[in-house]
């Protein structure tokens, strides 16, 4: 039988891991179940330990997907928003509205971001094919890069 001061020496315990993850950023329930998979002595224990703090709503969906929207859309394209959210565990119903809420947006975006980058049309084929990977490689459509690399800012 071991003591509390022993324990202690072992490290923290699965619900501090999981805190000290969640003061850092917001994690899903996925995110945090791999991350802590490693240190589980017991089968049972980090499933019980993040139910606990899904009850007392330190786990929550919702303030994940809100703090990816915040934090990268203005810089990502619909489609690698959506990546990242799914890579966080996050249930596709919930992925595919949030996505759905950059549409309306993701023209300008997809512009800001080009100007910040780039600020003038290609002038060669070879400049076009750059940017456009660049905004390619950021999540944006086919579709939305065609119309931010025309002249015509007016569409």
């Amino acid at each position: 039988m071991t003591s509390k001061r022993e324990e202690g020496r072992a490290g923290p315990s699965l619900k501090g891991r999981a805190l000290r993850l969640l003061s850092q950023r917001e994690h899903s329930r996925a995110e945090l179940e791999r991350k802590l998979r490693k240190y589980e002595e017991e089968p049972g224990t980090l499933a019980r330990a993040l139910d606990e703090l899904a009850a007392k709503d330190f786990i929550s969906e919702t303030r994940v997907v809100q703090s990816v929207l915040h934090q990268r859309s203005g810089r990502l394209g619909a489609a690698r928003v959506r990546q990242e959210l799914l890579h966080k565990g996050i249930a596709p119903e919930a992925v595919a509205q949030a996505v759905a809420s950059l549409q309306d947006t993701e023209l300008d975006r997809a512009r800001d971001v080009w100007r910040r980058r780039f600020g003038e049309l290609p002038q060669d084929m070879t400049q076009r094919a750059r940017q456009a990977r660049f905004l390619l490689a950021r999540g944006f459509s086919s579709a939305v890069i065609g119309k931010v690399l025309r002249a015509d800012f007016d569409d």
